[in-house]
C-alpha cells in the first residue's frame, strides 16, 4: 500500500441516507489507535458527491471534507449509503472512482453502501459481505455478484462490511495490520469491544420470535431451518425436512416450536414473506415476479399473507417506503 509519510489515509464516500453507526464505527477504533500510539497512523476524510452537506438515515448532517473530484492520495475508500442510493451525475463520479481503482486504492463498501458499489460495475469478479436484511434484494438485483454471510469479506482490493459492528471489526484488522496486535487489542479494551471477529465469521441472523440468534438452537432445528432458507423459490413439505432431519413430523414440530415459539411451517412462511419484503422495498420487480420468487403461484396468497405478517400490502408498503425516501431521502431499514 502507497502509504504517505506513514499515515494510511481514509476516505468515506457518503451517499444521503447512510447509516451514520458505520461511520463511526470506522473512525472511532482509528482515532483510538493514533491516540494510543501518539502518533499520527491514520488519517480520514468524508467525500461527498458534491461540497454539499449530506444526510444520514438519522437526520444528522455531514459536512464533506471534499467532492470526490478532489479525492486523491487515499489507500482505501469505502461508500456508505443504502440500498437506493446513486450518483447525481453518475457519468462524471463513476470516472473519478474508476481513477481511484486505477491508482491502485482499495474499493470498499459498508452494510446498504454495497449496493452503488456493485451498480458501479466494481464488484464484478469479487466476493463480498451483504448484511442479511439485504441480502435477498442484493442477489435479485446482481444474481451473478457472490454475496456471502459473513460478516467481512476481503477479497483483492475489495473490503465490504455487513454492518456497522463488522465495520469496527475490520478497523480492528487494518489496525493490527498497520501497528501489531497489541495497539489492536487496546483499542479493542478501550471500547469493550467483545472480540474480533474476523473474515469467514457468519452473521449472527435474528430467529424469529425469539431474543436468540440462530446459532444458539438445537442442531435439528438449525438444520430444519437451513432447509428453509435453501428453498426459498421451491418450497419443501414439511414432511420432507423433517425426514431429513431424522424426526418424526410431530417431533420435528414439537421441538420447533419449543425452540423458536412458532410451528415450522409458520416460520417457514415468515422466512419467505421477509424475503418477498426485501424485493417489495428495494427493487422495482412487479408482486407477481415476487410472489414467484417465493414460491408461490401466484400474487394472490401471497398478498394475504403479507398483509397478515406485516399488517399492510405489498403494493401499500412500497408506497410508503417510497414517500418516505421522497421526503428523507432514506431507506428503510438501515443499519
Amino acid at each position: 500500500m502507497s502509504h504517505h509519510s506513514g499515515t494510511t489515509a481514509l476516505g468515506f464516500l457518503l451517499f444521503p441516507g447512510f447509516p451514520m453507526a458505520c461511520m463511526t464505527s470506522a473512525v472511532e477504533p482509528l482515532r483510538a489507535a493514533n491516540e494510543i500510539i501518539g502518533r499520527k497512523a491514520f488519517s480520514w476524510r468524508l467525500i461527498g458527491e458534491t461540497n454539499a452537506p449530506v444526510r444520514s438515515s438519522a437526520e444528522v448532517r455531514f459536512d464533506p471534507d471534499l467532492a470526490l473530484a478532489d479525492a486523491a492520495g487515499l489507500d482505501f475508500l469505502f461508500v456508505l449509503g443504502s440500498p437506493t442510493s446513486g450518483f447525481e451525475n453518475p457519468k462524471k463520479s463513476l470516472g473519478h472512482i474508476r481513477l481511484l481503482d486505477r491508482h491502485g486504492v482499495v474499493l470498499g463498501a459498508f452494510s446498504g453502501g454495497v449496493f452503488p458499489l456493485a451498480r458501479m460495475g466494481l464488484m464484478q469478479g469479487y466476493r463480498c459481505s451483504v448484511h442479511w436484511c439485504y441480502d435477498a434484494a442484493f442477489r435479485a438485483e446482481f444474481p451473478d455478484i457472490a454475496a456471502t454471510p459473513t460478516v467481512i469479506t476481503r477479497d483483492r482490493r475489495r473490503l465490504t462490511a455487513a454492518g456497522s459492528s463488522a465495520v469496527f471489526d475490520l478497523m480492528l484488522k487494518l489496525i493490527e495490520d498497520e501497528l501489531g496486535e497489541e495497539t489492536m487489542t487496546e483499542v479493542a479494551c478501550w471500547f469493550q469491544h467483545p472480540m474480533v471477529r474476523g473474515e469467514g465469521v457468519s452473521q449472527k441472523t435474528p430467529v424469529q420470535k425469539t431474543a436468540e440468534t440462530n446459532d444458539m438452537l438445537p442442531q435439528t432445528v438449525r438444520a430444519a431451518i437451513q432447509m428453509f432458507a435453501d428453498h426459498i423459490e421451491d418450497p419443501v413439505q414439511i414432511s420432507d425436512v423433517a425426514q431429513a432431519v431424522d424426526l418424526s413430523p410431530r417431533h420435528l414440530e414439537r421441538s420447533f416450536k419449543q425452540a423458536t415459539g412458532q410451528s415450522p411451517l409458520k416460520y417457514y412462511r415468515l422466512l419467505r414473506l421477509k424475503k418477498a419484503r426485501q424485493r417489495v422495498l428495494y427493487s422495482n420487480d412487479t408482486i407477481t415476479e415476487i410472489a414467484h420468487s417465493v414460491g408461490y403461484a401466484s400474487s394472490t396468497p401471497m398478498v394475504r399473507h403479507y398483509l397478515q405478517a406485516f399488517g399492510v400490502d405489498p403494493a401499500e408498503d412500497r408506497r410508503q417506503i417510497n414517500s418516505f425516501r421522497v421526503q428523507a431521502n432514506a431507506s428503510l431499514p438501515v443499519t
